[in-house]
């Protein structure tokens, strides 16, 4: 049978509450609603002997886990009551026309106010694995993500081993203020932000920090068993190295898109960043516990929390205690390793197969080249700021524009006002820099940037290819690019500057991995590809929330198909209002 296709989104809702089957002869495939409630609440945590009120969602740090499967639709009613607005982005769901429910503020919606509920509707299509949930409005994300578990089909199985047990693990940062003092501050004065506390894994920092050798994560696991290891890093400004002493992991997922397996002793992970590692425990009870310890990757000039964020892996055996027995420490890659992150990142290849196809663009309609990186504002009149020179204010930029959220929806105004923006975006965004200069030479002497909201258009179904070049100017840094609304395929990558004469010759067309975020290697360049096949306005943007917060970012519009199927659904009714 088929769906009728409703306009209304809540004749959709009602339609799909409950189960739903359809019988496709020969296989039965059952598709659910699954509904869940996100209350934004206080909550007193203490970590390192400091008590503060953070935000959560139901009580829970790290918040609540969605679960659902492949198929499914979604529905979180988000109750928010605290005195800050707030979104929630549901971070790499593809929400094929149902970009009201993707949660960046100012881009997709206006954010939940106090005491106001919205409900985000969405369907999980093509996608399994490991995604996570996080607020997107200012820094709130940081005690505010989960992690979303998406199952393969009934009736369908793993490509890879059944695990005995599957484990998220989530990547934090711990503030022992509040963090959103943090940004406002480092806003108004215009020098780098006060770095974190502590690293987290799953909200506990670990014995190598005050007061925290109760606070520590730890896994409990059995001789001669496979687990399957769902890692999220939810670190607000840092990408991590991470390894378990003595132990290798299959890396068999990245965002939600199944990989070639292959084996490593240690993973990085950026922000934004989902892998899932299945770790095979030793055939006999060792009498050890190992430590699992996590590091920062650091490439940039700023100042950075250098600490080290530790859980154990601990055998479970009768009469046994962790106090008793020794403990291995694995050993991890410099702190400024690149040639480890980019052999490591060269490893990810998609399983493409008969049974999980990829489709790359081979050809390709649009070509785009932007360039990431730092930069400067000036500081305002009769003010003194803390910025990298003269008086000026940290700023970040795409093609030299740093880019201003408006104080309502861009993706309101284009819905309601189709052809004409009303004046709250701009749809000239530089489709290759202004000003071309050596890109990792050295800094040109103008490091001042643009302000502006300036947008792609983009037919749909369009083909793209966007080189992303990183900068030295105010140095040269690693920059996790996360694409809202679509998984691209990273087609190719290098140091230095991007030679569109004789770099596209090597990239990779058969098997590039499939992500929704992807580290723009420091003093070096990415190659992505992707089909513009759902229609909305769609945020781009370094997850480094720093950067965010200087300007680093840009949103694509894609313009609706021909089909009904191809279009943007119409707002539901309780979409929040500025």
């Amino acid at each position: 049978m088929e769906l009728t296709k409703f306009r209304s989104f809540h004749s959709f809702k009602v339609f799909l509450f409950g189960l739903c089957v359809i019988i496709l002869f020969p296989e039965l495939v059952v598709c659910r609603t699954r509904h869940y409630t996100f209350n934004i609440e206080y909550k007193n945590v203490t970590r390192l002997c400091h008590t503060r009120t953070i935000l959560s969602v139901n009580g829970k740090f790290p918040g609540p886990r969605l679960v659902a499967r492949e198929g499914d639709r979604v529905l979180v009613k988000v109750v928010n009551h605290i005195s800050n607005n707030v979104t929630i982005h549901w971070h790499g769901i593809r929400q094929k026309t149902t970009g009201w429910s993707d949660g960046p503020a100012y881009v997709t919606q206006c954010p939940i106010q106090t005491n106001q509920t919205y409900t985000y509707n969405f369907t999980i299509t093509g996608q399994r694995g490991t995604l996570f949930w996080h607020a997107h409005i200012s820094w709130l994300r940081a005690t505010l993500y989960g992690p979303i578990i998406i199952l393969p089909k009934h009736n369908e199985s793993y490509p890879f081993q059944k695990p005995h047990k599957e484990i998220p693990i989530l990547f934090g940062e711990w503030f022992n203020v509040d963090p959103e003092a943090v940004i406002n501050q480092a806003l108004q004065t215009g020098g780098g932000p006060n770095v974190s506390d502590a690293y987290t894994i799953n909200g506990l920092p670990g014995p190598f920090y005050n007061c925290s050798s109760k606070d520590t994560f730890k896994l409990k696991v059995k001789p001669n068993k496979t687990y399957l290891l769902r890692i999220i890093n939810a670190a607000l400004n840092e990408e991590l190295f991470f390894s378990i002493a003595n132990h290798t992991l299959i890396v068999v997922e990245a965002d939600a898109r199944y990989t070639k397996p292959f084996n490593t002793n240690t993973l990085l992970i950026t922000p934004g960043q989902t892998t899932n590692v299945l770790l095979k425990t030793k055939p006999d009870f060792p009498n050890t516990n190992f430590l699992m310890i996590a590091r920062p990757y650091i490439t940039g000039l700023g100042t950075f929390d250098n600490s080290t964020p530790a859980g154990i892996l601990h055998y479970k055996q009768h009469n046994s205690s962790i106090k008793n027995l020794r403990f291995l420490k694995p050993t991890l890659p410099s702190l400024n390793d690149t040639n480890f992150v980019s052999n490591f990142t060269k490893k990810f290849r998609s399983l493409a197969n008969s049974k999980f196809p990829i489709n790359v663009p081979k050809k390709v309609d649009k070509k785009f080249f932007f360039t990431v990186g730092l930069g400067t504002f000036p500081c305002p009149k009769n003010s003194t700021c803390q910025g990298p020179n003269n008086n000026t204010k940290f700023a970040a930029s795409v093609n030299n524009f740093s880019f201003v959220l408006p104080s309502v929806s861009i993706m309101q105004a284009y819905y309601f006002g189709k052809s004409n923006s009303n004046g709250v975006y701009k749809t000239d965004f530089p489709e290759t820099p202004l000003n071309p200069f050596n890109y990792t030479g050295t800094s040109p002497n103008n490091t001042m940037v643009n302000n502006d909201t300036k947008l792609v258009v983009l037919n749909f179904n369009t083909s793209v290819e966007l080189v992303l070049q990183d900068t030295s100017i105010l140095g040269a840094e690693s920059h996790p690019l996360h694409l809202h609304g679509y998984d691209f395929f990273v087609v190719g990558q290098g140091f230095g500057n991007y030679d569109a004469n004789k770099d596209p010759a090597k990239f990779n067309l058969v098997d590039p991995v499939e992500r929704n975020t992807v580290g723009v290697p420091a003093g070096g360049w990415v190659a992505i590809r992707f089909f513009a096949d759902n229609p909305g306005v769609w945020f781009m943007h370094c997850h480094l929330d720093i950067h965010t917060s200087w300007g680093l970012r840009m949103a694509w519009l894609v313009l609706d198909g021909p089909d009904s199927n191809q279009k943007l659904q119409p707002p539901p009714s309780d979409l929040p209002k500025c």
